[in-house]
């Protein structure tokens, strides 16, 4: 049985007025082309993809346990359909519990949840300089651990910081096996980016934050990101990353996606939460350490989308920010986007941007709470 929605939809063509139908797939779509600007029927649009959520609702992704269903859930009700469950840098048995988890919860999506498509491994194979956040039990990596954590769990993505001895020759590696790798939580050089793009590299862990800065005599990572990257993660919610800056990197990186490097804070009111190992604080907006540093976000995927159109972006532009791109990076050609054949994976939303419905594989979710 097929159900449809009417409406303004962003298809892989460009807009049109019309109908979608769907079972868990689309099965067809009806419509004229239309510019939704001037037509004032809601908009429907692909479900988000969030490839950095350590947390949510309360509930932190290194607590094991149900954390990964609740946390899934509660994004599921500001759009996103799918996710990458995200660790923290942590003592290895912490990142194993934590792993057997994520990898039960991506055999056994709940309803009304968010797809876990799989991990981030954010550290612990990150430099001890540039920690942010994470706790404090960065090392070097090796292939053979790799290989023995993804028997736990689907590893997608993994963070690296690459000037580490032997890091080069694991990205290129891991990038073999098909795993993406990014370029985060570094003190690397311009050079050093560079390389470690030419071994394989794919991206870079929420752009700006936790790397070398940009010197117009050094470079620094973010330089190496800048002039050469295709993809890389930021996160927009106007408080890691200022607007000017999400500009510049929106005008040098063609494929630049949203995170919400969210917490467990996240659809919480303010007060003391977990992140890894550490007790952060979310207030005025944010979530920090005692000492200051910001530490993770409290944003969701909708609030991205929103924040980026207030930036001047399109709603066409912004949509493929907050899904396509990130699909596209993974692999993912069934997911971010809207066509004959794709996972019924929607977001409706009114003419003011904000949340109507919510499709996970032709599901519609419940958005109580949200």
């Amino acid at each position: 049985m097929s159900d449809a929605i009417k409406g303004n939809i962003l298809t892989s063509s460009g807009w049109i007025n019309g109908a979608i139908s769907f079972g868990q797939r689309v099965t067809g779509m009806h419509g004229g082309a239309v510019d939704p600007a001037v037509n004032g029927d809601d908009y429907v649009i692909p479900g988000f993809i969030d490839l950095h959520v350590h947390g949510g609702g309360g509930k932190d992704i290194m607590e094991a346990g149900d954390a990964p269903h609740i946390i899934a859930a509660m994004h599921a009700r500001h759009g996103t359909t799918c996710l990458l469950a995200t660790t923290m840098t942590a003592p290895p048995h912490e990142i194993t519990r934590a792993l057997k988890a994520i990898g039960a919860a991506c055999a056994d999506r709940r309803p009304g949840a968010a797809r876990i498509l799989g991990v981030h491994l954010e550290g612990p194979y990150i430099n001890s300089g540039k920690l942010g956040a994470q706790p404090n039990y960065a090392r070097a990596a090796t292939l053979a651990e790799v290989q023995q954590l993804g028997t736990l769990a689907p590893m997608r993505l993994i963070t690296v910081a690459p000037e580490i001895a032997g890091h080069l020759n694991l990205v290129r590696e891991l990038s073999n096996a098909g795993i993406r790798v990014q370029i985060g939580h570094t003190l690397g050089s311009y050079e050093d980016g560079v390389a470690a793009l030419e071994h394989g590299a794919a991206g870079f862990t929420h752009l700006f934050n936790a790397m070398s800065g940009l010197h117009h005599r050094e470079p620094g990572m973010v330089g190496a990101a800048l002039a050469h990257a295709q993809y890389a993660e930021l996160i927009p919610d106007l408080l890691h990353v200022h607007p000017g800056a999400i500009k510049v990197a929106l005008r040098a990186i063609p494929h630049l996606y949203c995170v919400t490097d969210s917490t467990a804070a996240t659809g919480m009111p303010d007060g003391d939460y977990k992140l890894g190992r550490h007790s952060v604080q979310k207030c005025m907006g944010g979530v920090r350490l005692p000492d200051g540093t910001l530490a993770g976000s409290t944003l969701t995927m909708d609030q991205a989308l929103r924040n980026l159109v207030s930036l001047g972006l399109s709603l066409e532009d912004a949509s493929h920010r907050v899904s396509t791109y990130a699909a596209d990076y993974l692999g993912e050609t069934e997911r971010g986007r809207l066509a004959i054949g794709a996972f019924a994976d929607m977001v409706v939303l009114d003419r003011d941007l904000k949340i109507k419905a919510v499709y996970i594989e032709g599901e519609k979710c419940d958005l109580t709470d949200a």
